[in-house]
């Protein structure tokens, strides 16, 4: 998860079963660390990017950069509801491999 995305949603997710890590897990938060370099960074680690931050990264993945996935939330202030719908929205998926997938609010 970007430093930007909920970590009450966060948790929740790893609740749900997801083996969820942080930039701030990694030490990577806080340093305005590139998004450029948290896509590589979760691609050598075969992790999907979840993030608020829409509209560099839909950039990102529109430039062709190849990543192991990238999940991008419209701000939702229930960290329950966004969970839940991350959570329906990736289980659909056997194998996740450079897709853009996007959760919009309710």
């Amino acid at each position: 998860a970007d430093e930007n995305f909920s970590a009450e949603a966060s948790k929740m997710l790893s609740e749900f079963g997801h083996d969820l890590i942080t930039l701030q897990d990694l030490n990577l938060a806080g340093i305005k660390y590139p998004d450029e370099k948290v896509l590589k960074t979760a691609k050598k680690a075969g992790r999907c990017v979840l993030t608020f931050n829409r509209k560099d990264f839909i950039k990102l993945h529109r430039q062709g950069i190849t990543h192991a996935d990238i999940v991008v939330c419209t701000y939702n202030p229930d960290p329950t509801r966004l969970a839940s719908k991350i959570h329906s929205a990736i289980k659909e998926f056997d194998r996740l491999h450079n897709q853009l997938i996007r959760i919009y609010r309710d």
